[in-house]
């Protein structure tokens, strides 16, 4: 079986729901994992918003805008009264679930029912679309079988036995229809595994069926070997190990949610990227298997900041770097690169909540210095030290830009420079010259 998830721009409109029907009635049994019609959960959110400032009349009038959106793309996607009826009644659930929020605000509103609403809607007119042209899809809430645990994580054996209970209920359906992005926490409220989490239930889900693999589709043909936006020429990267894919998805190439890639890779099922735009694409295959002394793609991450401990004392200090990482660990602050000297350490942030705390703790160890609007550049490909020259290949397009920081080493799998917002493009597009071109 095969576990097929598609984006919310993939979705977006009636026509797309009416393409995306089609490539998914093949004959072949799969599960399929939709997210919220493109534009939805930004809606959502801004419904929240006006629910936390106590403004009601704001909430219902996004509200009111967004049903009539909905009643629209049922008009145009079902091709009978019938089913137009049904999928009306249907979301006029949804739509009275999120109006109920707006009439008692003494009452805790809960953010993540309305954030859930989306996928819930989307699932619901791909499955009645489907039953309207005679395929005998089953709709299996998400709800009664994803579920993360006290620490946020997901509890995979229980996701594995409630998911296998439900699709023994039937047995014989060519295609099952769920859910991404929301699920139950461990006190059983509904909950949501963050954004970009539909990537992560597709992974979850296939880790538990043993998928033969796991598609992604989207509105792009695969990972490009640099970022479309800024760079002419780039290209589809056709093969990813899972180490190389699970680098770009951290380091900024946007087609891919990092936490996608560990269960796949943890039970060795490959995940495919597809265009939903261009089917017929070869896409990128994400697998077990590597392509030695290659240089495969360029990501960047932006809104980044470095943080320098200068500290005559760290010289042969036993305990220096633990009580740092301490400091940034009881802030939850993670760190995306370190680089050490005898006298100081660099690390960089992407989450700079709690930064002024941060800085203040660490004003008691030495003297700190900030570097705000940054962007980690990372190279990624297989280079193993015993590669010869790709390191230099990668400093060489880097020779004319301002480089902060440089890490490598910490993987067999990239190299990364910090550099200043401003000189983002211009890093880009010398890496694309020097290492593609």
């Amino acid at each position: 079986m095969k576990v097929l998830k598609f984006g919310g721009t993939s979705v977006g409109s009636a026509q797309r729901m009416k393409n995306v029907a089609r490539l998914i009635c093949d004959g072949e049994r799969k599960i399929v994992v939709l997210s919220a019609m493109s534009g939805t959960t930004n809606t959502l959110v801004e419904i929240s918003d006006y629910l936390y400032k106590k403004n009601p009349d704001g909430a219902n009038e996004v509200i009111n805008t967004l049903e009539r959106k909905y009643l629209q793309t049922i008009k145009e996607l079902y091709a009978t009264d019938e089913y137009r009826e049904k999928a009306a009644e249907a979301l006029k659930h949804n739509f009275d679930t999120m109006r109920s929020f707006t009439k008692d605000l003494f009452t805790m509103f809960e953010e993540k029912v309305i954030l859930a609403q989306g996928e819930l809607m989307s699932t619901t007119m791909m499955n009645l679309y489907l039953n309207e042209s005679g395929v005998q899809s089953v709709l299996i809430p998400a709800l009664d079988y994803m579920r993360i645990d006290k620490n946020g994580e997901p509890d995979a054996g229980y996701i594995k036995n409630n998911l296998e209970k439900k699709l023994a209920e039937y047995p014989d359906a060519p295609l099952y229809i769920t859910q991404g992005f929301i699920c139950r926490n461990a006190y059983g409220e509904i909950d949501n595994l963050q954004r970009g989490g539909s990537d992560y239930s597709a992974s979850l889900i296939g880790a538990a069926v043993r998928a033969e693999e796991i598609q992604i589709w989207t509105d792009i043909d695969g990972m490009h070997n640099n970022d479309p936006r800024f760079v002419e020429g780039t290209k589809p990267v056709r093969t990813l190990n899972f180490e190389e894919a699970a680098e770009l998805a951290y380091f900024g190439a946007k087609i891919l949610h990092p936490t996608c890639i560990l269960p796949a890779k943890l039970n060795n099922i490959p995940v495919r990227l597809l265009n939903t735009m261009q089917p017929e694409a070869a896409g990128t295959m994400i697998c077990g298997v590597s392509e030695s002394g290659k240089i495969k793609a360029v990501a960047a991450k932006d809104g980044i900041t470095a943080i320098k401990i200068k500290s005559g004392r760290m010289l042969l200090a036993y305990g220096f770097l633990r009580k740092v990482f301490e400091i940034f660990e009881s802030y939850q602050t993670s760190i995306d690169m370190i680089t050490t000297s005898e006298v100081g350490v660099s690390v960089t942030i992407d989450n700079t909540k709690h930064l002024s705390e941060i800085l203040d703790d660490l004003k008691k160890f030495g003297t700190v210095t900030v570097d705000e609007d940054m962007v980690i550049i990372c190279v990624v490909g297989d280079l193993e030290w015993k590669n010869i020259g790709f390191e230099s290949n990668a400093t060489q397009a880097m020779k004319d830009i301002p480089v902060r920081m440089v890490s490598y080493g910490g993987s067999n799998y990239n190299i990364s420079f910090l550099v200043k917002a401003e000189d983002k493009q211009r890093a880009l597009q010398s890496l694309s010259r020097h290492l593609f071109q």
